[in-house]
């Protein structure tokens, strides 16, 4: 299921924001019949405007042929029109949803006033407006420059499968460790074989030990099998400090192997244990930032996902994957799932019955 779950959640997820991320250009279909000299100059702004542009002379669409995303159409003989002083009618139509919709129209409409200054400030300098008056234009030195400097580090909200294969593991992980976990240790109680361990030369201690071993070896099967997966076949990047990754995920294992054994001690039935584990695990799963950024949410759930273990954990792996924090920044949290852990553990090992 987490293969398919990094599918579809990341492929989902992956485009909502790219057009507005600044990274590829956007693809723009432009109509135009016999566009002249100002041809270079538009295609020049938009290309300054983040569009990769595509020149047709008309759209011509066929009964089954998908009509382009997005459409710049001009009327025929833009240049001619221009140097006539006529009105030159500029259309733009995209499939994009409401808020990258308003995105492109304001970068368009940017594209297009700033050809427009074009003109009227290489009309002026030479008398005459052509195509040789626009080369000058834009090699003419600029008497005004802007210096532009980073502020610091920007932080881009996780999307696609940067959040999709950390926050699916993490869900898996809980879930996998709460269910299955769980009801092992009910189904053994409930047939006697925990009976035969109180009767075996070992102490109490050991065998609460083996127990969690036993779930941590389970968590690791789990996250070394994410890990695989989203590296291998979604070209997944951990970030510069995987180390820190690992350390992050086993503190996370350990959590996970402590809370699905306390359950199996609360649980006294299989079906408690299965249901529970699933209800608890989406619960935090949801709550700690695994379905979504934590950073789209309300004020009041960024603060919830600071107080469950889901949270602290995905705050983590944001930190060193997506922001490319240092390792020492993810210590609080470590520190917290380990505690979290040991508790769980004491619980678990207090509340442990043979039969």
């Amino acid at each position: 299921m987490p293969p398919i779950f990094f599918y579809f959640i990341g492929t989902v997820t992956g485009g909502a924001s790219s057009a507005m991320s600044g990274g590829q250009g956007t693809p723009l279909t432009v109509v135009a019949e016999d566009p002249g000299f100002l041809k270079e100059q538009i295609e020049l702004r938009l290309l300054a405007n983040d569009f990769e542009t595509v020149w047709v002379d008309s759209l011509e669409t066929t009964d089954g042929a998908r009509k382009p995303d997005r459409t710049l159409t001009f009327a025929a003989g833009l240049s001619d029109k221009v140097l006539a002083g006529e009105s030159a009618v500029a259309t733009f139509d995209t499939q994009a949803n409401s808020l990258t919709r308003q995105f492109e129209e304001i970068r368009i409409q940017r594209a297009l006033y700033t050809v427009l200054a074009d003109i009227v400030v290489a009309e002026s300098s030479s008398n005459a407006l052509s195509g040789d008056a626009l080369n000058a234009l834009n090699e003419a030195p600029r008497v005004w420059q802007l210096e532009v400097s980073t502020a610091g580090q920007r932080k881009e909200l996780p999307r696609g499968f940067q959040q999709a294969i950390p926050g699916i593991l993490v869900m898996f992980t809980i879930i996998v460790l709460l269910t299955s976990g769980g009801t092992m240790l009910v189904q053994e109680r409930n047939s006697g074989l925990l009976r035969r361990l109180a009767s075996a030369p070992i102490s109490r201690t050991e065998v609460i030990a083996g127990k969690w071993e036993g779930r941590m070896i389970l968590a690791a099967i789990q996250v070394t099998f994410a890990l695989l997966v989203g590296t291998l076949l979604f070209d997944m990047d951990w970030g510069p400090n995987l180390a820190a990754v690992f350390v992050v995920l086993a503190a996370w294992a350990g959590f996970c192997a402590s809370a699905g054994l306390w359950l199996g001690t609360v649980a006294r039935t299989e079906a408690q244990a299965g249901g529970l584990g699933v209800l608890v695990a989406n619960l935090l799963a949801a709550l700690g930032g695994c379905w979504w950024p934590i950073e789209v949410t309300p004020e009041w759930m960024q603060f919830i996902q600071k107080l469950v273990p889901t949270g602290w954990t995905m705050d983590a792996l944001h930190k060193l994957i997506s922001f490319q924090a240092g390792p020492m920044s993810v210590v609080p949290n470590v520190l917290l799932l380990l505690a979290a852990a040991m508790v769980f553990g004491v619980v678990a090992a207090r509340r442990f019955q043979y039969e």
